[in-house]
């Protein structure tokens, strides 16, 4: 995703001729929207309705590059090609994170969900499922179990220590979640998975509280860390993900690195509104319409929405010196709550109703004040 909107910036960006780009992909199909993947296990959009445009750029799929020369300035691919390049631009993305369990994990019936291979394996297996286990309670796990929630299929999402959503969501917007899942027919379980029966395939799984869940399809949804392996291999300068400075370049002359792969300011952002505004500032820097373009500091975001289901979370979600002000309609299934320091508002839940979505989401990154009428910001007002 990141590749695919710098090389249409940097194209648009620059006259007829003037660069040329090349996006090398392990995968045998063109960018697409990943951040929609979840949806399209419903159908909306449709798989074939996830392609990004690369603004021309030439596209080479299923072309690994397993190493990288900085010092000559070349890369170099699985099947032993090597080419030069004038500026490099990592956008490696993220790998899913498999959960430490107990014992092997059975050969079948267990699915991660990052690419649109994936997307077809899981939507394939999840067709005649009765019972299914989704381990994961982040916005992946809870995106995921309420799109394989349907009539007559019996859906179970095993919880991690931080509980439902906890890097974004309070107490009041995990329990609006926690609702509207189980509305949906989802069984939370607030202990996570400790081992997958089965050999060949699974047969059910244990809980941390000792309970056994007889399950038929396990989902992983335990989130996702950088890629970063081809990035240490070229010596640069890796913490949690590759180590940009604001003006997204790498420890190597003429690398950078943006997107999910990339470290800004100590922060990977893992979500494609920070990869957007990156490979923007990246583009407008080397195309040269703003050599001086730099990357600002970016909010946590959280957006999710899958069927019924409505979550959005901005900013900060507590801190010294904040307040709160909170609307619940535990019966219509609403939950928004406002961050305040001072009359500024430095962060927002909303769950079910996010009509609001645009106005909170606004006066979070401009840090408005509300001007002693935080309830009506919260209606929509």
């Amino acid at each position: 995703m990141a590749a695919a909107r710098f090389a249409a910036r940097l194209l648009a960006l620059t006259p007829p001729g003037g660069a040329e780009v090349t996006l090398y992909g392990a995968e045998p199909c063109g960018p697409y929207n990943r951040a929609l993947l979840v949806g399209a296990l419903r159908g909306r959009p449709a798989p074939g309705e996830l392609g990004l445009p690369a603004g021309g750029a030439t596209v080479r799929t299923g072309t690994e590059v397993v190493a990288v020369d900085v010092a000559a300035r070349t890369l170099r691919t699985a099947r032993g090609l090597t080419a030069a390049y004038d500026a490099l631009v990592l956008a490696t993305g993220a790998e899913p994170v498999v959960p430490a369990l107990r014992g092997p994990l059975p050969r079948a019936g267990v699915h991660l969900l990052r690419t649109l291979a994936d997307r077809g394996r899981l939507a394939d297996a999840a067709r005649d499922a009765r019972t299914v286990l989704v381990v994961g309670g982040g916005a992946l796990g809870v995106g995921v179990a309420r799109a394989l929630a349907r009539p007559g299929v019996e859906v179970h999402l095993a919880l991690g220590a931080s509980g439902l959503m906890g890097r974004h969501l309070d107490a009041g917007g995990a329990a609006a979640v926690r609702r509207a899942l189980e509305g949906a027919g989802v069984t939370v379980h607030a202990g996570p998975v400790v081992r997958l029966l089965g050999d060949a395939r699974v047969a059910g799984a244990e809980l941390a509280d000792g309970g056994r869940l007889d399950v038929r399809l396990a989902v992983l949804a335990c989130g996702v860390r950088p890629r970063v392996a081809l990035a240490r291999q070229a010596g640069l300068s890796v913490a949690s993900g590759v180590v940009v400075d604001d003006g997204l370049a790498a420890s190597a002359p003429g690398v950078h690195a943006i997107g999910d792969c990339a470290e800004h300011r100590g922060v990977v952002h893992g979500r494609a509104e920070a990869a957007w505004d990156q490979a923007d500032v990246l583009a407008a820097r080397l195309s040269g319409a703003d050599p001086d373009a730099l990357c600002a500091a970016s909010a946590p975001y959280l957006r999710l929405s899958v069927g019924e289901l409505e979550v959005a979370a901005f900013g900060e979600s507590a801190g010294e010196g904040t307040g709160a002000v909170m609307l619940s309609d535990a019966r219509g299934g609403t939950y928004r709550r406002l961050v305040l320091r001072g009359e500024a508002v430095v962060g927002a839940v909303l769950v079910g109703d996010v009509g609001a979505v645009g106005d909170v989401g606004r006066v979070v990154e401009w840090g408005e004040g509300v001007e002693g009428d935080a309830v009506r910001l919260l209606w929509g007002g």
